[in-house]
């Protein structure tokens, strides 16, 4: 009778032991689910991420090889027109231009109404030049390779930059006073690429380097830290539509320049819009806040 109730109690007790070691396995699978799910979240998270940059990073690359490829066909003697309602441009060559006002030529039944043709089309073509803002600014990131005073003026430097083109860029710039000439070589910079080039004392500028000015100084802006030369800047709100070169008449820097601005973060902006590297970052400057760029 006695080992009958020692064996019961011993089961009774193994059993009990059972249940608990089950019900622990089961927090401990539970636990085990949990923490599976918040892994496959981190990984699916990094993933996007990655996407996300590499997206970012495509779309810089087809921008500037539409760019490269507006520049090289403008070379070519290929004439840009931008379709109304889209950013694309389409190109159409002089000679065919030059075939259709040789026929027009030819037809002189219609000699008089060929002038009105005309102004129809240029009225058509007034109607996305004359859009004036900042998309109409080619801004690059450049990197000066090479540093010299102006032999004929003690106020300016001589800059070779790299914009990440077939060769260098010659710029000259009032920075001798605002920045010794150690911080400029190497250094990473945001460049104006589209103004006519000049002369300044006998050497012509082809570019600007862009900075933040006040009355009382001047500095350099920064580009993001994973800028390289070649790099292409936007403005949210303005999609790029640079012109291969701006012409001096139209004025068209003089009209930006009063909306370029620092805001109160320091970053370059236009009408508060920042101006940024597509998956890199906004170019900002050093210290200055509220002030013109320029």
């Amino acid at each position: 009778m006695v080992f009958q109730l020692l064996k019961r109690k011993m089961s009774q007790s193994l059993i009990i032991r059972l249940m608990n070691n089950a019900e622990v396995t089961e927090k401990k699978i539970l636990e085990l689910k949990n923490k599976l799910e918040e892994v496959k979240k981190i990984k699916i998270q990094e993933k996007i991420k990655g996407l996300t940059k590499e997206n970012a990073e495509l779309a810089v690359k087809v921008e500037k090889a539409k760019n490269e490829l507006i520049r090289l066909e403008i070379l070519n003697g290929k004439k840009q027109y931008t379709i109304p309602g889209k950013t694309a441009t389409v190109a159409v060559t002089n000679d065919i231009n030059k075939n259709n006002d040789d026929k027009e030529k030819t037809t002189k039944p219609v000699k008089k109404e060929k002038e009105p043709v005309k102004k129809n089309k240029d009225k058509s073509n007034d109607t996305t030049s004359d859009v004036v803002d900042v998309r109409k600014l080619d801004f690059r990131i450049g990197k000066i390779v090479e540093v010299n005073k102006h032999p004929d003026a003690d106020s300016l430097y001589v800059e070779k930059i790299d914009c990440g083109e077939n060769k260098l860029r010659t710029v000259v710039s009032g920075l001798v006073n605002h920045v010794p000439i150690e911080e400029m070589q190497n250094r990473i910079v945001m460049v104006l690429c589209n103004l006519k080039p000049a002369k300044m004392r006998g050497i012509t500028s082809e570019a600007m380097v862009m900075c933040a000015s006040s009355p009382e100084k001047v500095e350099i802006l920064l580009p993001p830290a994973e800028a390289v030369p070649g790099d292409l800047v936007t403005c949210e709100g303005y999609p790029r539509e640079p012109e291969a070169q701006l012409n001096p008449k139209k004025k068209v820097f003089e009209t930006c320049a009063p909306d370029l601005k620092t805001n109160e973060d320091k970053v370059a902006c236009y009408k508060g819009n920042p101006l940024v590297i597509p998956g890199k970052g906004a170019v900002i400057a050093p210290s200055l806040k509220g002030v013109s760029v320029k």
